[in-house]
């Protein structure tokens, strides 16, 4: 596994901040400088500094990156051409994965090793470029450079590191909104699953752009009225929207027989993958009925029960509630803990669930369940939905389940971590994942 985390160095410092109760939430300055045009000021970013990348700026403004230049050698020019900042992480995360995993070149470029990779938005920092030289200069196309469509288009992460490592297999690209991260390692599963591939690079991002974020500003659901590491505080009753956050999370998967007889490192197993849509027809709202039907499917035997769920829990005031007790009406009040990485980092949008699945493999390494920071209150009363007629879910108010969310990471045998996340269109992922024992 590998990738790019905010204040992080590597993946190792990641998880140490993780387990040690930190926030990597700060006051981003992008965003603070254009005051009253915002509602809010703090996210989980990272610069090209912090990751080793030093920006190439456009002559007509500078503060447009035309390309970048990896200061730590690990990108060749050619393959940072035709990368936005997003993309030349996900190929920093893939060959630290493939490193980690001890494939050889001949197994990474088989034609039995595939490349899933996905993100949520747009290269803009790179449509920035295009923009300005054509529209507000009025300058001819080709001033804009030649790799705008390369840079920006939906499938370009997938396709720059396939370019990089050199693979044979299938290379392709799967969106699905905030669930993105989770569902590009589930079809990678999948595809390994049933015999089509032996090894995939799978995962998600999101590449710092304030586009994005003022996309969401926009839309006045993003986290304001707090301090920056408290901003993030899936289920606290006082919660009035997500931290935009930013990141990627790459892992290399494995046919099991196949890692087991060369002897790898294995730190996971994945059980089961299932998704699903909510088919209410609505966009947004979060729909109980389409959680039911994701856990039927991901334990249709009951068999497969998890110790810690790794929630995908917002703070969004609805989308929450929603989850927490969807969670309870499929295993119960006993048993397990729930985990929310997203008070810790925020919402990485296409790299959440990729990002969040590398903090479940944490857990499993580390044998402690993540904190489930400034869920200071739980509502002690019924949520409005709950008082509904044709409300079918558990009757207890959410201050009745604090004993399932910590506030603080502690530790406790983990064998099996369940992971959820959904996407706007009422699109919804679920993956178990075990411990190699």
């Amino acid at each position: 596994m590998g990738g790019a985390f905010p204040t992080c160095t590597d993946v190792n410092d990641f998880g140490n901040k993780l387990f040690s109760n930190r926030s990597l939430v700060r006051e981003w300055d992008q965003a603070v400088q254009y005051k009253k045009q915002v509602r809010s000021t703090v996210s989980a970013y990272i610069t090209e500094e912090e990751m080793g990348l030093e920006a190439v700026l456009a002559p007509i403004n500078d503060a447009y990156p035309e390309t970048y230049i990896d200061k730590l050698g690990r990108i060749p020019d050619i393959n940072l051409a035709t990368a936005d900042m997003g993309s030349v992480w996900a190929m920093i995360g893939a060959l630290d994965s493939i490193k980690m995993a001890g494939w050889t070149p001949k197994e990474t470029q088989s034609e039995q090793t595939g490349v899933i990779v996905g993100s949520g938005g747009a290269g803009n920092l790179i449509l920035r470029v295009a923009w300005q030289y054509f529209f507000t200069h009025g300058a001819k196309s080709r001033m804009a450079g030649s790799h705008t469509v390369d840079r920006t288009m939906f499938y370009r992460d997938a396709a720059n590191i396939s370019c990089l490592i050199k693979n044979r297999g299938v290379c392709e690209a799967i969106g699905s909104a905030c669930a993105t991260g989770l569902g590009n390692i589930g079809y990678a599963y999948r595809l390994i699953k049933f015999g089509l591939q032996d090894r995939a690079i799978a995962g998600g991002l999101e590449g710092t752009a304030l586009e994005t974020f003022i996309g969401f500003d926009g839309m006045m659901i993003l986290s304001k009225g707090f301090s920056p590491e408290e901003s993030s505080r899936p289920f606290d009753m006082n919660r009035n929207g997500f931290v935009c956050s930013f990141g990627a999370g790459i892992v290399a998967l494995e046919e099991y027989e196949m890692a087991k007889a060369r002897g790898a490192n294995i730190i996971g197993v994945i059980d089961e993958y299932f998704n699903n849509s909510d088919g209410d027809g609505d966009m947004f709202y979060p729909s109980f009925g389409g959680q039911q039907r994701l856990w039927k499917g991901l334990m249709p035997d009951k068999g497969l029960r998890p110790d810690v769920v790794k929630m995908h829990g917002t703070s969004t005031p609805v989308g929450d509630s929603v989850e927490l007790l969807s969670v309870v009406d499929a295993l119960g009040h006993d048993g397990y803990h729930m985990c929310a990485p997203k008070s810790q980092f925020g919402h990485m949008l296409g790299g959440a669930g990729s990002v969040e699945f590398i903090a479940a493999l944490l857990m499993l390494q580390k044998q402690m369940v993540l904190p489930c920071l400034n869920s200071v209150n739980l509502n002690p009363e019924l949520e409005n939905f709950q008082k509904a007629p044709n409300w079918t879910g558990p009757m207890e108010p959410l201050q009745a389940y604090r004993d399932l969310v910590p506030q603080k990471a502690f530790a406790k045998e983990i064998n099996r971590v369940a992971c959820l996340n959904y996407g706007f269109g009422g699109t919804n992922s679920a993956m178990m994942v075990s411990r190699d024992i």
